[in-house]
């Protein structure tokens, strides 16, 4: 650290920290005999607390988010100077940088044309299930309303957002919810036994339990499936081969709207620009957040096809026939400004390629501590965005402890490194190492991970 703040000055940060900030899933009874952690400076892939000690960020801000990297002063420049020229309009009219990173972000995205700003991944997703509803009260008389998300998917932390929450313990307590939403069974391979499922073609068969539900509920009363190309905090799930084509055909044959939610796997973080890109298939819609502007700034978007931002145009005397929504703050300026930076950087400095380059050697790195530590049952993942599923037995795939893999994270952080687990979300099942570093990650920072994460194992585990 620069040593801005001087010692006294932070125990005031922490004292007012602790007096009046309620943070983020956090359990505030520790704090009544210790002190949170207060996180001062970032740079690179390192931050530091207020204790000066450093870290090593192995999950991208914590929530898969700082894609680029701290410190970013074009970044920080690029939207000062925008603040100052115009900070904030309404969305209903535009301004020169929402026009200009729509045209940007669209070139990356060939069969889609229109871009919907908001400030939340949860707010993107929300945007989207209301165009799913008012697409049925347009078309369908109401009827096909319904949308279908996957067991173990993550959405947001809206009352509607959780109605299409796929981990239990994340929705726990915050019910009832929203009518409309239906369940479909996860893809996770490495589980297709507790599925009763194949060991060949599992990716047919795990897309075509879809179908089935569609069938039960009724093709007529279903208006889209959302999902996560790569399941993100319900345990970095990868699709199966021949999951992905199989799902698109199901969706073209019941007249489904695809809504693939990116708000972890979009700009850079598996290697592509969005997830979905991997696996050949049109989506209708799709959202974002997180890595599209890497923190600097909040940001969201909602990006749809020409055929369905069209739905929403009508010469009708109804004035209700256009999308009747919102987002106050996705009127600032500062997003798509940060968000157009951030993508000139990605593309000048050959990110995405980096990102399959650096997540190839760390998957391959990961394999091999499985001959060491019988404790990782499953690796898996898509460019800088890695699983490690921990096991007590290897040959019944009995998930580990959720307290023990804790242990394994307050270990690597103990180190200098920070890494991620899934935790209170799928019962039973919080039990998978995630790593997500910046794209900017080289070999030595994915070693220095390795190495904490193959010492914690060895003193949690044996």
């Amino acid at each position: 650290m620069d040593g801005t703040f001087s010692e006294n000055d932070l125990s005031r940060v922490v004292a007012a920290d602790k007096a009046h900030v309620w943070h983020h899933l956090s359990q505030h009874k520790p704090y009544e005999t210790s002190d949170p952690r207060i996180m001062v400076e970032g740079k690179g892939m390192k931050v530091w607390d207020q204790h000066g000690k450093e870290h090593l960020d192995g999950v991208s801000g914590g929530v898969w988010t700082v894609n680029v990297g701290y410190g970013r002063e074009s970044i920080a420049n690029a939207v000062r100077d925008q603040l100052v020229k115009l900070n904030y309009f309404a969305g209903s009219a535009g301004s020169i940088p929402g026009a200009l990173f729509s045209e940007k972000l669209i070139s990356k995205m060939p069969g889609l044309s229109r871009v919907y700003y908001a400030n939340s991944g949860s707010e993107a997703n929300e945007k989207a299930f209301k165009m799913v509803r008012q697409i049925a009260h347009k078309r369908y008389g109401g009827t096909k309303h319904k949308i279908l998300y996957r067991d173990r998917d993550y959405h947001g932390t809206t009352i509607g957002c959780l109605s299409a929450g796929g981990q239990e313990e994340r929705n726990a307590q915050y019910g009832p919810f929203a009518p409309g939403f239906v369940r479909v069974p996860h893809c996770l391979e490495y589980h297709a036994a507790d599925q009763g499922a194949p060991v060949e073609n599992y990716g047919e068969w795990a897309a075509d339990q879809i179908e089935q539900v569609i069938l039960r509920e009724g093709p007529d009363t279903v208006g889209a499936l959302c999902l996560e190309p790569v399941t993100a905090g319900g345990g970095v799930i990868t699709p199966p081969i021949g999951y992905w084509q199989r799902v698109s055909e199901i969706c073209k044959k019941y007249d489904i709207l695809l809504h693939i939610d990116e708000v972890v796997c979009g700009v850079g973080r598996t290697g592509t620009w969005f997830g979905y890109q991997h696996y050949g298939i049109q989506p209708d819609m799709v959202t974002m957040a997180k890595g599209v502007a890497s923190g600097y700034a909040a940001i969201s978007c909602l990006v749809t096809t020409e055929e369905v931002f069209n739905l929403f145009k009508s010469d009708a005397s109804d004035p209700l026939d256009y999308f009747r929504d919102i987002s106050t703050f996705g009127g600032c300026t500062s997003g798509p400004a940060a968000a157009l930076e951030n993508m000139r950087i990605i593309e000048d400095e050959g990110l995405l390629e980096n990102t399959t380059k650096m997540g190839d050697y760390m998957l391959d790195q990961l394999r091999g501590m499985m001959d060491r530590h019988a404790i990782i049952g499953d690796v898996r993942g898509k460019g800088l965005f890695l699983g490690a599923e921990l096991v007590s037995d290897r040959d019944s795939r009995t998930p580990a402890a959720e307290k023990q893999v804790g242990a394994v994270v307050a270990d690597c952080m103990a180190q200098g490194v920070i890494i991620g687990a899934t935790n209170r979300s799928v019962p039973g099942y919080n039990n998978t190492l995630c790593f997500s570093p910046a794209l900017i990650a080289k070999k030595d920072n994915i070693d220095h991970i390795l190495s904490a994460v193959d010492s914690a194992l060895t003193r949690v585990f044996g």
